[in-house]
Order: structure tokens, then sequence, then C-alpha cells
């Protein structure tokens, strides 16, 4: 179980990969959807296509049964405070990858849809609800907030505590900068995403809210957009490497 569950990680990491690529070449005036959705459809098309979308199907169950036995039976050692904060984080993380595993295995049955499509049906929907408009914004604040959480943990180097880091050296050096760049650039897109989807419900346009697609090809239409778009894209490449690594060296 204990394996499966680093695959997962090194799945996050391939996605993350993916999305990064994907990115450099919209800024590159090609084309592509720049989000989980863009990247399964990357692995779908490759000649062991179903062998890799179901193989990392079970990698990101794995992973999220994991996350989630850890907010419910773990860190019961730790101050109250520290505690919930744990949990929470662990529930937040498993409901990512339990996301990431349906993702993979709509493509595998061939249902998969584009993710800033059903982002957009979904916010318009929830849009019409009662409360979905101050709903909508909180979610968007959320997601924003997260995203200035990552860049945070990216300059504080706070992930290093969650690892069995290298002995001082290239190595450690390498994985310290990979997951500092990393962090930067994953915590700047959950930021366009966040604030893409506030700007859009405040604007009363639900429809222009397109989670990371729409957030990355908005970012390439502005001054320098170009530029910045790759600048993510490497970023979220480094982000990608770094979670291949955080597959052998996480503290599980």
């Amino acid at each position: 179980m204990e394996l499966m569950a680093r695959a997962g990680f090194a799945v996050s990491g391939l996605l993350h990969f993916l999305v990064g690529s994907i990115a450099i070449r919209l800024a590159m005036g090609g084309q592509g959807h720049a989000d989980v959705s863009g990247a399964v459809q990357e692995l779908a098309s490759q000649p062991a296509g179903p062998l890799l979308l179901w193989s990392s199907f079970a990698a990101c169950v794995a992973l999220a049964i994991w996350q989630a036995s850890d907010a419910v039976f773990d860190y019961s050692n730790l101050p109250k405070r520290e505690k919930t904060l744990r949990k929470l984080k662990a529930a937040g993380q498993a409901m990512v990858f339990a996301a990431f595993a349906v993702t993979l295995a709509s493509f595998a049955i061939g249902s998969g849809r584009d993710n800033s499509q059903t982002t957009s049906d979904f916010t318009v929907a929830l849009m019409r609800a009662p409360g979905g408009v101050a709903l909508l914004i909180v979610i968007g604040a959320a997601v924003a907030i997260t995203g200035i959480v990552y860049g945070i943990r990216g300059i504080r180097k706070s992930f290093e505590k969650h690892l069995r880091m290298p002995a001082p050296g290239t190595q450690r050096t390498a994985v310290s900068v990979l997951g500092v760049v990393g962090y930067l650039a994953k915590g700047f897109a959950l930021l366009l995403v966040g604030l893409l989807i506030v700007i859009a419900t405040v604007r009363a346009h639900p429809e222009e809210s397109t989670g990371l697609d729409g957030g990355l090809k908005a970012l390439r239409d502005q001054p320098f957009g170009l530029y910045l778009l790759a600048a993510v894209g490497i970023g979220l490449i480094a982000y990608g490497v770094f979670q291949v690594a955080r597959a052998k060296l996480a503290k599980m």
C-alpha cells in the first residue's frame, strides 16, 4: 500500500510536468488544455495509454486512501490546533488525489471531459443556486489563499520537513531548488485560478471561470504574458520533477 501511495506522488509529478509542458506550448503559439484533463489526454494518446491511465488511477486511489486515513487516524498526539490543521491538510490532499483518480478513470473508459468546460458548467450552475454567488466568492478566495500558502511554503522551504532530505550536496540542493521553484509556480497558478473565479462571479460572467486552463490562457493575453506563461510552465515542470522525488523521499 505504501509503495502504491508513493507512486501516487509520482503520478502527480507526471501530470504537473505535462501541464507545464502544455503551458510552454501555449506560450509558443501551440494548442492544448493546460490543466489535469489536458495532461491526462496526453497520457491517453500514448501507445500504452490504457495501461498508463489505469496504473495511474490505482496509484492515485492508494494515495487518496492513505491521506484519508491520516486525516481520520493520525496526528492524535499533537496539540489541538496543529492536529486540526494537519488533519484538514490530509483531507484536502485526499480529495485532490481522489479527483485525479476520477479524471484518469473517466478518460480510461472514454467519457473524459475538458476540465475547463466542466468548471465553467459547475460555476454557472452554482451561481444560479440560492447563495451561490457568495459561495463562489468564498471558493475563489480560498483557492487564491491556497496559492499564497503554496508560495510561502516555497519561499520558506517548509516542504523540506516532510521529506527525508538527502545528505548535504548536489542532490539535496537540487531537491530544494526544485521545491522552491515548483511551489512558487504552483502557488501563482492557484492564485490566478482563484482570482479568475472571483472576477467572473463579481462580473456575473460565470462561464468565464474555466479553471487552470482559463487562468493560464488569460495570463497569456496580458502584456509580457507569453514570457510569464512560459515561466509558469517551467515552474510547473520543476514541481512535477519535485513530486517524483517526493515519491521516494516523503515521510509517510
